[in-house]
């Protein structure tokens, strides 16, 4: 055998040493590419559902959790709340709550589960205002009439009644949001997530 044919054993180890090192480095390269890709803790703790404790939310009372950075209500409705629903249809620009704006398991009445558990996104449908609670009977400042309650929009004057459904020739288009929602419990509700998983 001749010295032109003569592999040079230190010579292979050597490329296929710098061969293995590229690949490491090239799969360590990959890797905060890749890790980039996935959801940050951050990001899923934000779509995460929600679990709330509402035993000790007496009738009339309200709650706010955060859900997806939205404020999210929690009412148990009393009886005077159920009973101005049905009075205010005429009233009101989606009275059966045709458009999606709620799961279907909540398109009845009082666009709920349960009929003195409210649960909705509490940002008004016009520009992502906040509306204020306006619970107590009379008349409001700016409002027509007796106000029968629900919730009124400081920045455009949108109001909602206490299914979240808004009064008709206001500048919100829609019903509030009814997130997805389940009970766990008689006294425990998962926002987010409903039974089918959705």
């Amino acid at each position: 055998m001749s010295n032109e044919c003569k592999v040079d054993g230190g010579r292979r180890r050597l490329i296929v040493a710098t061969a293995a090192v590229g690949g490491v480095g090239a799969i360590a390269a990959l890797v905060p590419f890749v890790s980039s890709m996935l959801p940050s803790e951050r990001a899923r703790a934000a779509g995460a559902p929600v679990e709330v404790d509402i035993g000790s939310l007496e009738p009339g009372q309200m709650i706010t959790v955060e859900w997806r950075g939205r404020p999210v209500w929690i009412i148990n409705r009393t009886t005077h709340m159920l009973e101005t629903l049905p009075k205010l249809d005429g009233e009101m620009a989606d009275p059966k709550s045709e458009k999606n704006m709620q799961p279907d398991y909540c398109r009845n009445e009082t666009r709920s589960i349960k009929p003195e558990i409210m649960v909705v996104v509490g940002i008004c449908t016009h520009l992502g205002c906040s509306p204020s609670a306006k619970f107590r009977r009379g008349t409001e400042e700016g409002m027509d009439g007796a106000w029968l309650g629900g919730f009124l929009c400081p920045c455009h004057g949108s109001t909602f009644d206490f299914a979240g459904r808004v009064f008709k020739s206001k500048p919100a288009p829609d019903n509030l949001e009814v997130p997805r929602h389940m009970y766990l419990s008689d006294k425990r509700i998962l926002i987010g997530e409903d039974k089918k998983g959705a």
